[in-house]
C-alpha cells in the first residue's frame, strides 16, 4: 500500500490501511488515520494529525510552516478530521502561537484544486471551497459553507454557517450565517435559500429567515435595533438564533 519511492519519516504514525503513492513525502510528527489515500507527489509535514478516510491528490502541500513573518519555527499544529477530499495543489499551513497554535479542518469537506488555507484558520464540516479559493490567516468558516472559485477572505474574517460566497468575491468583513455574498468588495445579495431547500428546511423556517434578513438589511437602521427586533424570531427558530449570533460574534463588522 506504500509505494517504494515514497519517503516516510521514522516517527510518522500511519495506520496500516493507508495508501501512499509514488514520490510522496511524509515527515516527522505526522499521524494519519485509517483508510486515508495519499496520491503521488504529496508532501505532508508535522506536527500534523489527520483523521480517517481522507484523500489527498497530487502536488498537495499539507502541514507546511506558515508564511507569517512572525513565525519562528514554533511547534504548531495542523489538525484534520475525517472524510475530507483535498484536490490537486491544495496547501494547508500550520498555526501560530499568536493564535491557538493550530489550523483546524473539520470533516466531510471538499477543497478543490489550488485552494489555500493559511495559518490559524478554522473550517467546520461539510464545506466546499472551489478552485483557487483562498483564506488568509485566522479566518473562521462555519459548517456547510460554499466559497466559489477565485474568491478570497481577508485575515480574521468570519463566514457563518451555510453562507455562500459567489465567484471572484473579496471578503473583507464578516458574512453572517445563511447569507449569500458576492462582489469586490463582497456585499449581501440575499440568503442561500436554494441551499435551505436542499437541506429540507420547512416553508415556515425559510420564511422566518427571510424576515430576519429583511430586518437586518432593509428595515433596521442600526444592528443594535435589528438584533432587538430579531429576538422573537430567535425564540421560535434555532436557525434565526444562529443568524443573529453570527452577527453578535462579529469583530470586523458584517457585510452590508
Amino acid at each position: 500500500m506504500i509505494h517504494p519511492s515514497a519517503i516516510i519519516h521514522e516517527s510518522a504514525q500511519l495506520h496500516e490501511s493507508i495508501e501512499v503513492g509514488p514520490f510522496s513525502y511524509i515527515g516527522e510528527d505526522v499521524t494519519i488515520g485509517e483508510g486515508c489515500k495519499i496520491h503521488s507527489h504529496v508532501v505532508i509535514k508535522g506536527p500534523t494529525t489527520i483523521g480517517k478516510r481522507n484523500e489527498f491528490f497530487q502536488f498537495g502541500s499539507i502541514g507546511e510552516k506558515c508564511q507569517d513573518k512572525k513565525y519562528a519555527d514554533e511547534p504548531t499544529q495542523l489538525i484534520i478530521g475525517d472524510d475530507n477530499t483535498f484536490r490537486e495543489g491544495v496547501s494547508l499551513h500550520r498555526g501560530t502561537i499568536q493564535d491557538e497554535s493550530k489550523t483546524v479542518i473539520g470533516s466531510r469537506n471538499l477543497l478543490m484544486t489550488t485552494v489555500h488555507v493559511a495559518h490559524d484558520c478554522v473550517i467546520g464540516d461539510d464545506c466546499i471551497l472551489a478552485t483557487s479559493a483562498t483564506l488568509a490567516g485566522h479566518v473562521k468558516v462555519g459548517n456547510g459553507v460554499i466559497i466559489a472559485g477565485h474568491s478570497g477572505a481577508h485575515q480574521f474574517c468570519q463566514i457563518g454557517d451555510y453562507a455562500m460566497v459567489g465567484m471572484n468575491s473579496s471578503i473583507s468583513k464578516d458574512v453572517p450565517s445563511f447569507v449569500l455574498a458576492h462582489g469586490n468588495p463582497a456585499s449581501p445579495v440575499g440568503m442561500n435559500f436554494e441551499g435551505m431547500k436542499r437541506r429540507g428546511y420547512s416553508k415556515e423556517l425559510i420564511s422566518a429567515l427571510r424576515q430576519a434578513y429583511k430586518i437586518v438589511y432593509r428595515e433596521a437602521d442600526t444592528l443594535e435595533k435589528a438584533l432587538i427586533a430579531l429576538e422573537p424570531l430567535e425564540q421560535q427558530f434555532a436557525e434565526v438564533k444562529n443568524f443573529a449570533d453570527s452577527i453578535r460574534r462579529s469583530d470586523r463588522g458584517i457585510i452590508r
